[in-house]
């Protein structure tokens, strides 16, 4: 029941704060030095278009990907013309590697304009081919994602994805293959499809420690409204009435061997970028329908390929809306992100935002104190998300992400 409540809260938060449609202003804020930032890099092209997808994908066309790769370089030069720096660079999609030798140009060309010191990189499996990786590794790819989803072969056909991408077996027999290549290998996975029952997530489980991946991204199924009527026709009836119990079953089977970096990420060693939201606390979203966060404005680029081309061609930063927090929304991010990374440095926050960070804290705090989500550390002056609070945090995080589908199928619109 408490989950539920935090749920429906959480989900009138979220849709608030991601209202676009008044009092807009399409512009980014002045750069800023001292603190890191990360370039999200998003590719919209996809060989299969899945059905609980809500990102801004079209399927492949390789002469309007080949001119969209080079709009990208363009609009990465064109941040570093504005006075912006960046440390990471995070490509996700779509699929990034569609074209590889076009994704690692415009990786060479980031690290030209910028300190770069680690790029994190989604695939596909069967984008797993030994050139590829070469290439990819000479890029300067520090960790690899694979987006797995299941290895139930029945789900992989019902998401039309067992022609394409493999049977479950052949691609964890790949990953077992080539794990060390990369500092972090991750494997992307998704819980709570209506056909998964116990024994299969079980399942699932098991073949995913016999690879030995390096970390791995469990996150519950998340459609957007508009989504949710395909997904259900493809994948069954979305509920949300097995996510905790199917959790529970990740959390143990996993832990250990694996150790919590997030609320629904597991990691063997210190990983690097499992969830840039949380690593980061500045990231600029480059790329057709590309959300970034930059000093407390939330932006979103235009989702029209063709008008993305063509603007930053022009020169022009192709927004299409952003909004600035308030101070109690940018605390409330904070609050939600950091907790989700499992501590929030209260000492950091205060610097951050001076003596309005207790105030706004307080208003949050409490209920979460009431029902056991968080702990206080009286040495460190931290918070920490107890073992309740993680699952109080997926669901959370799953509103989160669905409302920013909801955002994303409004632009489309």
């Amino acid at each position: 029941m408490i989950d539920k409540i935090i749920g429906h809260v959480a989900r009138k938060q979220f849709a608030r704060a991601m209202n676009f449609r008044e009092g807009a202003s399409p512009s980014l804020p002045a750069a800023r030095r001292g603190s890191p930032c990360l370039l999200y890099i998003h590719v919209p092209f996809c060989e299969k278009l899945c059905p609980y997808c809500s990102f801004n994908r079209v399927t492949f066309d390789e002469a309007l990907c080949r001119e969209y790769f080079g709009a990208l370089r363009r609009e990465l030069s064109l941040y570093q013309e504005r006075g912006y720096t960046f440390e990471g660079i995070y490509a996700g999609g779509g699929t990034p590697t569609v074209m590889v030798d076009e994704l690692a140009a415009t990786l060479h060309h980031a690290k030209s304009l910028y300190p770069i010191r680690e790029i994190s990189v989604e695939t596909n499996p069967n984008h797993l081919t030994d050139r590829n990786l070469d290439t990819l590794k000479k890029s300067g790819v520090n960790r690899l994602s694979v987006g797995i989803q299941s290895f139930d072969d029945g789900l992989l056909k019902a998401m039309d994805r067992y022609e394409k991408y493999g049977s479950g077996g052949s691609i964890a027999a790949r990953l077992k293959e080539i794990g060390g290549l990369f500092d972090t290998l991750n494997a992307d996975m998704i819980f709570n499809f209506a056909r998964q029952t116990p024994e299969s997530l079980k399942a699932d489980i098991d073949r995913l420690l016999e690879t030995g991946v390096d970390q791995v991204t469990y996150y519950p199924l998340m459609v957007s409204t508009k989504t949710r009527e395909l997904v259900q026709k493809t994948l069954g009836p979305v509920s949300e009435d097995r996510e905790k119990e199917f959790y529970e079953i990740i959390t143990e089977r996993l832990v250990p061997p694996y150790r919590f970096s997030s609320a629904w990420c597991f990691s063997r060693k210190e990983a690097m970028i499992d969830e840039y939201v949380v690593n980061y606390d500045d990231y600029a979203g480059l790329g057709s329908g590309s959300i970034g966060y930059l000093h407390g404005t939330c932006y979103a680029n235009t989702f029209s390929i063709r008008d993305y081309i063509d603007r930053v061609t022009r020169g022009e930063i192709p927004l299409m809306a952003a909004r600035e927090f308030s101070v109690a929304d940018q605390v409330r991010y904070d609050f939600l992100m950091k907790l989700f990374g499992l501590l929030l440095d209260l000492p950091a926050m205060r610097k951050k935002y001076g003596k309005a960070f207790d105030w706004h804290l307080g208003r949050m705090l409490l209920p979460f104190r009431i029902v056991g989500a968080v702990r206080y550390d009286y040495r460190k002056d931290w918070l920490y998300l107890t073992p309740q609070g993680r699952y109080y945090w997926v669901v959370m995080m799953r509103e989160f992400f669905t409302a920013v589908n909801n955002f994303r199928d409004y632009c489309r619109e």
